[in-house]
């Protein structure tokens, strides 16, 4: 038990010394202007390099891709039906698409996915 506690405090030390250290380092580099700027092959850039971005974009790709990695989990599900002789996969399987249905009408209802407003 002793060694457990002691394998923790070594661990604990061993971070708060990397910790430190990072700190010390990311203190050498300095703030300066000259370094922050954008550069372009020793020209001024032409335009701004903070494009406006669009929120409602950004928004609709994340509500995308929860809706399309939770299509991905379905796939599996088809193959436990067929061969399983309970009704567990069915049920579990209407119930996902029954908080996904919700979940899509939740963000139908908030105007989330009307891409031009």
């Amino acid at each position: 038990m002793t060694t457990i506690f002691s394998y923790l405090l070594i661990l604990f030390l061993v971070n708060i010394l990397l910790l430190v250290l990072g700190l010390s380092i990311n203190k050498r580099s300095y703030m300066d202007r000259e370094k922050n700027s954008p550069f372009e092959c020793g020209f001024d850039p032409s335009t701004h390099t903070r494009a406006p971005f669009s929120m409602r974009f950004f928004l609709l790709a994340v509500i995308f891709l929860i809706f399309d990695v939770e299509i991905i989990l379905l796939m599996p599900l088809t193959m436990n039906i067929m061969n399983s002789n309970t009704h567990w996969p069915l049920t579990s399987a209407t119930l996902f698409l029954m908080i996904l249905l919700l979940g899509l009408y939740h963000e139908w209802n908030q105007g989330s996915l009307n891409w031009m407003k």
